[in-house]
């Protein structure tokens, strides 16, 4: 297994009962946030990350200083938890030529309207044929 995988799994063996129910009510708390903000909007477009791209393998961002190693997706990693459906589509280069990602996050059981979305953008988009540098 990845060890950053095994060191969630080892903080999560030391996380009590009434810490998982904390982490429940925030869960269904944050749910209906959403869910109110898309009773009014079709999609919500982020960032997809709030660092630039850094090489594959790490945890997080060499410029992070210590916190959560979640920090780094802290645009992406709630959406997994309350099953809204997004896609991520470059949407420009760093000064260094590494691509810059759009998130689009739609209504739960919307994933259709993400894709369009998703491919809406990726067709407009003037540097669709760019490539990152390899090295």
């Amino acid at each position: 297994m990845d060890p950053g995988l095994v060191q969630v799994v080892e903080e999560g063996r030391h996380i009590s009962a009434v810490q998982l129910g904390r982490a429940a009510f925030a869960r269904a708390t944050f749910y209906e946030a959403l869910r109110r903000f898309f009773a009014h909007y079709d999609l919500l477009l982020t960032p997809t990350l709030p660092v630039p791209p850094f090489a594959a393998g790490l945890e997080r961002s060499p410029d992070s200083s210590g916190g959560s190693r979640l920090a780094w997706a802290a645009f992406t990693y709630p959406f997994n938890l309350t099953g809204q459906p997004a896609a991520t589509v470059p949407c420009g280069f760093t000064r260094d030529g590494l691509p810059v990602g759009l998130q689009i996050v739609g209504r739960r059981l919307q994933d259709a309207t993400v894709l369009r979305a998703a491919a809406a953008f990726e067709a407009a988009a003037p540097w669709a044929d760019r490539q990152p540098p390899l090295d």
